[in-house]
Formats: C-alpha cells, structure tokens, sequence
C-alpha cells in the first residue's frame, strides 16, 4: 500500500474505496446537486478530471484532503465544486464581515482565476463571493466584505491587513482551502499562513493542494490536516510528454535575433516568453515591440491594473506574445498558447517544469524553447536531472545574419556532442528554423565566440 506520508489514509489502486471513486465517469454520480450541474453543463464540462473523481466525493463527505496535482490537472473545481455544494446545502446566510469558506492563493491572477470559477459554477446558487488582494485600492474589498460573503478568495497579505483593521473576522470559516501551497512558502508567507490559520475555528474543514511536496509543506499539512485523505495525480514524470521540448545554444548577445526568427515560425500563435527578471521583461517586450511584434509584459512590479489590462490583451489576441517573469509560471491558465520560451533559464529547476507547462495543455501539443547561453549550461543540466529528460539540441541558421558557434562543452561521459566532439545534427523549427529558404543555403563562416 502507497503511504500518505504519515498524513492519514492514503489512496490505492487496488483499494475498493478508491475503486468506486474511480468509477465515477460523470458529475452527477459524484453527489453533486443540481444547481451544479446545470453550470457545469453550461461550460461544457462532462467528464471529471482523475483528481475531481477521487477529491469531490471525499469533500463531500467532509473529510480533510492533501491534493498534490499541478495546474492544469482541474484542482479549482476539484475544491470548489464541494465547497459550493456543502455551503449551498447548509442554506445560511453569510453574515456581515464574516466569511464561510476561505480560499488563500500566492499571487493576485491566480485568485482572482479561483475567484472566476467560484463564479462560473455558483451561478445558480444564490451564494455570494469576493477576491481580496494587495496592489488596489482597499474600499470596494472592505464594502464587499461589509455585505457579507460566503466564499472569500484571498492573497495572505491584503487579507491579513483587513482583518488587522477590523474589516474581516475569520471565526465563522467552515472550510480552509490553501492553493499552491509550495508556491505560498517559496514567496515567504508562511508566517502568515501561519496566523490565518490560527484565526479561523478549529472544526473547520481543511484542504490543501501543492504541485511538489517539501518538507515545509509536509510539516504545515501535518500541522493544519485532521487524519486527510491523500490525493496525489502528479505525473510520474515531471514533464508532459505533449510538450517538446527543444534547446538552441546561442550567445545572450544573439538572443534577440534568434526568438524574433522564432516567433515568426507560422507555426506559433500565441507564444509565452519568460524571464529572470521584471526589467527585462520589460525591454524585451519593447523590444519585440520594435521589431514588429505585438507584445505585452506582465511582473510583479506592474500595478494591478496594467497586470489585468496585459493578460486580457494576451487572451482576446490583440496581443499574440506574453513576455512574463515567473509570476506566470503557476496557477494561469490562458488557453491555445502553442509555445513557451525560456529566454533565460530560471534560478530553480522546478520553474522550468512550471514555465512549460503553460502550454499543451488541455489535450493540445505545444513546444518549449530554451534559449542557452554557456554561462546557463549548469542551469540546463539542473533542469535535465530533475525531469529525466535531455530536451532536442537545434542548430538555428538565421537568413540575414551568422551566429557565433557555440558548442555545448559537456564534461559528463554521456555528452551528447558524439565522438570527435562532432556538432549534433541538424534539426529544424517546426521544419523551417534551419535556414532552408528560396535562395539556398547561405555558407556558414566559424567565427570567434562572443563574451557573454
């Protein structure tokens, strides 16, 4: 039997309780009224997701719950389908300043996302809900509040600040949901966690979901959890097999000129770039938008309303590429981006995992470029021993221009140069990154290295 670790009952294939959740192959067979089925039915959706089926029939029951799950595997409505459900069946009316469901997220986008979907399958409830977070003014949150909500979506801080100034009172919580749990420690928050949690009564029913599983996030699941249910949908490998997953070594000074070649492959429609860091972020979208290149960028020094106005122009298409730190790496969900860029590799491997998976998803396919500077090669092969996975070298010829050579300088013995330190082979993008045009093939000439 899979252990839990040490965190309550545990979930098995072969378990005859985990087999009758597996069998549920519709919303309605999982215990879900009505009212939510008709929103459900309104948005399409059908079939639960594996962590929909094993979660939603467990919240029902009232059960604490330990979800590991990525985004993109439908965790919001694996945890909001069960709050609704069991706040609409309790029929109380939410009291002024006193929330009956909390829901804490690690950034702004990725509440008011949750918030969205509370709305989108609640609209046939009479249920009332509101986002709080920092970055806006406070009045329209603290009238909200004043009115009284059943489902409030926060971020740590802004919330901690309302209750600091009187405008919230936590004692009335009946469910505690903490989303992205690891993300929410990375940022620091778990002091403030922390004290959230000490606010709300100790009957509540709590939840928490995290993409990886520290030891940090072990010891606050252990902390807040009561004999939990494990969920736990994480691939076996840290990568989705629909991406692939390709890597161009090139001088940071030719950068540039070679994600401007491929962005402009027929193949990309809405493309996510990201950086290190928030100011360059913010030159390589005017850069691109200098070139030609409709783009909008999004980081955390952006105020909220700029953040919003970016992300809506990248959805609705006016602009068509997301030049974004790892603000953006986790919890947004933007559909049809075909490819994702790193043009710098992150500081920490598991960025990487979450960078790329902003795209194929949903069943779709979709590419990963990494953009590789020598100076970037011990960042590469961090990536490539936590996914398992050695990404697709490819040589880029640009039509109107030679690049350096650069040549990965691997001291490993499995280095992929082959013998000889011979170049791999030529591979191309999307069949047209390798510089085969009309007029033939323009000689390539050896010259020196450029200084990084």
């Amino acid at each position: 039997m899979r252990p839990a670790i040490a965190l309550g009952r545990a979930y098995v294939g072969d378990s005859p309780y985990w087999k009758r959740q597996l069998n549920q192959n519709n919303f309605e067979s999982l215990g879900l009224g009505g009212k939510l089925l008709r929103a459900l039915n309104d948005v399409g959706y059908e079939q639960p997701t594996p962590i929909q089926a094993r979660a939603i029939p467990t919240l029902l029951e009232g059960r604490d719950l330990l979800g590991v799950a990525q985004t993109g595997t439908g965790k919001t409505a694996a945890f909001a389908l069960p709050v609704l459900q069991r706040l609409d069946d309790a029929n109380q009316r939410a009291q002024s300043k006193r929330p009956r469901a909390l829901v804490l997220a690690p950034t702004r986008e990725l509440a008011m996302q949750i918030a969205e979907e509370f709305a989108t399958y609640g609209r046939y409830t009479k249920l009332r809900h509101a986002v709080v977070f920092g970055g806006v003014g406070q009045r329209p949150q603290v009238n909200a509040l004043r009115k009284g909500v059943d489902v409030l979506v926060a971020t740590p801080g802004r919330l901690l600040d309302l209750a600091g100034q009187g405008h919230l009172d936590l004692s009335a919580v009946s469910v505690l949901v903490l989303d992205e749990a690891d993300r929410l420690l990375d940022m620091g928050f778990v002091r403030d966690v922390k004290r959230i949690v000490s606010q709300t009564p100790n009957t509540r029913q709590s939840l928490l979901f995290s993409a990886t599983m520290p030891k940090e996030v072990v010891a606050l699941a252990q902390e807040m959890l009561k004999d939990p249910v494990r969920v736990d949908v994480s691939p076996k490998q840290m990568t989705l097999r629909e991406v692939d997953q390709r890597v161009v070594m090139v001088n940071n000074a030719d950068k540039r000129d070679v994600l401007r070649h491929l962005l402009h492959d027929d193949d990309v429609s809405r493309a996510i770039v990201f950086t290190r860091t928030k100011h360059g972020a913010n030159r390589l979208a005017k850069q691109l938008g200098n070139d030609g290149i409709v783009a909008e960028a999004i980081h955390g020094n952006k105020s909220q309303g700029a953040r919003q106005r970016a992300l809506a122009n990248f959805k609705n298409g006016d602009a068509w590429v997301l030049v974004a730190t790892d603000i953006a790496a986790r919890g947004i969900d933007i559909d049809g981006v075909s490819h994702v860029f790193n043009y710098e590799l992150p500081h920490e491997p598991e960025s990487y995992v979450h960078r790329i998976g902003r795209t194929a998803r949903a069943g779709a396919t979709g590419v990963a470029w990494s953009l590789v500077d020598p100076s970037e090669l011990g960042r590469l092969r961090a990536v490539e021993r936590l996914i398992k996975h050695t990404p697709r070298e490819v040589v880029v010829e640009l039509p109107d221009r030679e690049l350096a050579t650069i040549q990965r300088m691997d001291p490993q013995p499995e280095s992929r140069q082959g013998p000889d330190n011979q170049r791999p082979r030529r591979s191309s993008s999307q069949g047209r990154s390798n510089g085969n045009r009309a007029g033939g093939r323009r000689p390539r000439r050896r010259t020196r290295r450029r200084a990084a």
